[in-house]
């Protein structure tokens, strides 16, 4: 089946729209290697590896989705609740825990 692309994004379909996601999204990986760390080689030979930058970003989306002025934002127990279901998808135990 051949979609027929129309001039509004919204219109596509999803399926489509992530196509399209992960072409640009590879097109950046491979525009940009040559700045992307090898952090396993580096923590291979002891080197540092920095996370200060992701620490930071995270530490601004969570705080913009907790403030008030915001339309959709984020209380303490559903932050919480986020982070509980990330850190089992993370560990592989998610799926453990819909079992019980």
């Amino acid at each position: 089946m051949q979609w027929e692309l129309a001039g509004d994004e919204e219109e596509l379909p999803a399926s489509t729209k992530l196509a399209k996601s992960v072409r640009a999204l590879y097109g950046s990986i491979e525009a940009n290697q040559q700045f992307i760390p090898n952090n396993g080689k580096r923590d291979r030979y002891g080197e540092a590896i920095a996370t200060g930058f992701v620490e930071s970003t995270v530490n601004l989306v969570i705080s913009k989705r907790m403030v008030k002025k915001q339309q959709m934002r984020w209380t303490k127990k559903s932050a919480h609740l986020l982070l509980k279901v990330r850190t089992q998808v993370l560990n592989d135990d998610l799926h453990t825990t819909f079992e019980h």
